[in-house]
């Protein structure tokens, strides 16, 4: 994965932009409005679930690994923001392998500086067998330990 994926989705948008928005927690989406579609705007408006309704202007599919998104959302402004939710979607994760470690800079006020690890450092080695020590495991615990996803996801680094 690229650290970071972003793709107009849609543009002003209409119901079933509404509809779809509220769907991405399960990872579905429609191409066509259907009656169940306008059920569940009818649900959503009832029960006051708004964010779908923030989606109907500009609407962005954005894939990054969770330590990126997270500095997307704290600076978002007049935005909304559903994810994909491993409550109800358990696919293989993804996680992002950086091509460089940036060395730790002295002042801090950047956090790091322009200095690289050497790129055959064991790091590199250890920390691709730690995101897949994290997807084995969190793979065991869904399929054959049958947990529930919500729960097992805690064992899934910030780099998916």
């Amino acid at each position: 994965m690229s650290s970071v994926e972003v793709e107009l989705w849609d543009s002003m948008g209409t119901d079933l932009t509404v509809a779809n928005a509220a769907r991405v927690s399960f990872q579905k989406h429609h191409k066509t409005l259907t009656e169940g579609d306008v059920r569940l705007i009818k649900y959503l408006a009832k029960h006051k679930h708004w964010t779908p309704f923030g989606h109907v202007q500009l609407q962005f599919r954005v894939k990054a690994p969770v330590f990126v998104a997270r500095q997307l959302v704290k600076h978002q402004v007049g935005l909304v923001w559903n994810e994909v939710s491993r409550r109800y979607v358990d696919d293989v994760p993804e996680f992002y392998n950086p091509e460089l470690w940036r060395i730790r800079a002295d002042d801090k006020k950047q956090g790091s500086s322009d200095e690289v690890l050497e790129r055959d450092s064991l790091v590199f080695m250890e920390y691709w067998d730690l995101m897949t020590k994290a997807a084995n495991l969190y793979h065991h615990m869904v399929e054959d330990k049958k947990i529930a996803p919500e729960q097992a996801r805690m064992v899934l680094p910030q780099s998916m």
